[in-house]
C-alpha cells in the first residue's frame, strides 16, 4: 500500500464518518493510528483514526503514550484524532467471558464475529480472542481468529493520556451523541 492510499477515507469508515461530523467537511486525509510510524515525516493529515480495541492494545503493549505522541504531530492544526473505545473498568470487577455475538449480512453472506476473554485476576486487563464464522457448504466454517491481551481503560486515564500527548479540546462521545456502538473519543491537535 503507498502512502497516498493510507490517505484516502474509507468509504464506510464510520469514525472518518463522526470527524467529517466535527469538521464540518469531509476530511481530505484520514489515517489509521496503525500507520502513524510509518507516516512519521509526511503531509500532515486531517484525521488519525483508532478503531475499536486499539487504545486498549496499545495500553497494554506500554505503547499507547507514544503512538499518541505520534498522532498529534502527524496532525496539522486543528486536525482531529478520533477513537472509538471500549468502556470496561465497570466489567473487570464482573468478568464476563463474552459480549453478544455480530452479526452482519444475510443468507449466504452472513457472518458471525464472537469475542472471547480471559480477564485477569486483578480485573486490569483481558485476553481477546476473536472468532470469525461464515457460511459455507450449508455449515458455519472458522474464517479466522485473532489473540491479543488488552488493558482496561477507564475514562478518566483516556482523558489524561491525550492530555499528556498535547491534544486540546478532549471530549468523549457517547454513543447516542455519535452513533457509534461505543464511546468515541475525539481530540484536536492545536495550532
Amino acid at each position: 500500500m503507498t502512502a497516498a492510499q493510507d490517505l484516502v477515507p474509507l468509504p464506510e469508515d464510520p469514525l472518518a464518518g463522526i470527524a467529517a461530523a466535527v469538521l464540518g467537511a469531509d476530511p481530505d486525509s484520514v489515517l489509521d493510528l496503525l500507520d502513524v510510524a510509518r507516516h512519521h515525516g509526511g503531509p500532515p493529515v486531517d484525521v488519525v483514526r483508532a478503531s475499536d480495541d486499539l487504545l486498549p492494545r496499545l495500553a497494554h503493549e506500554n505503547a499507547l503514550s507514544p503512538a499518541l505522541l505520534l498522532a498529534r504531530q502527524a496532525l496539522r492544526p486543528g486536525g482531529l484524532f478520533v477513537a472509538a473505545v471500549p468502556e470496561l473498568d465497570k466489567l473487570g470487577r464482573l468478568r464476563p467471558t463474552a459480549p453478544p455475538p455480530k452479526v452482519t449480512g444475510r443468507g449466504g453472506e452472513r457472518q458471525v464475529t464472537v469475542q472471547l476473554w480471559d480477564w485477569s485476576p486483578d480485573g486490569e486487563s483481558y485476553a481477546l480472542e476473536v472468532v470469525r464464522l461464515v457460511r459455507a457448504e450449508g455449515s458455519w466454517q472458522v474464517a479466522n481468529t485473532v489473540s491479543t491481551r488488552h488493558r482496561v481503560l477507564s475514562s478518566e486515564r483516556i482523558s489524561a493520556e491525550l492530555d499528556a500527548a498535547g491534544f486540546a479540546a478532549v471530549q468523549r462521545l457517547s454513543p447516542a451523541e455519535c452513533g457509534h456502538p461505543l464511546p468515541v473519543w475525539v481530540a484536536v491537535a492545536p495550532a
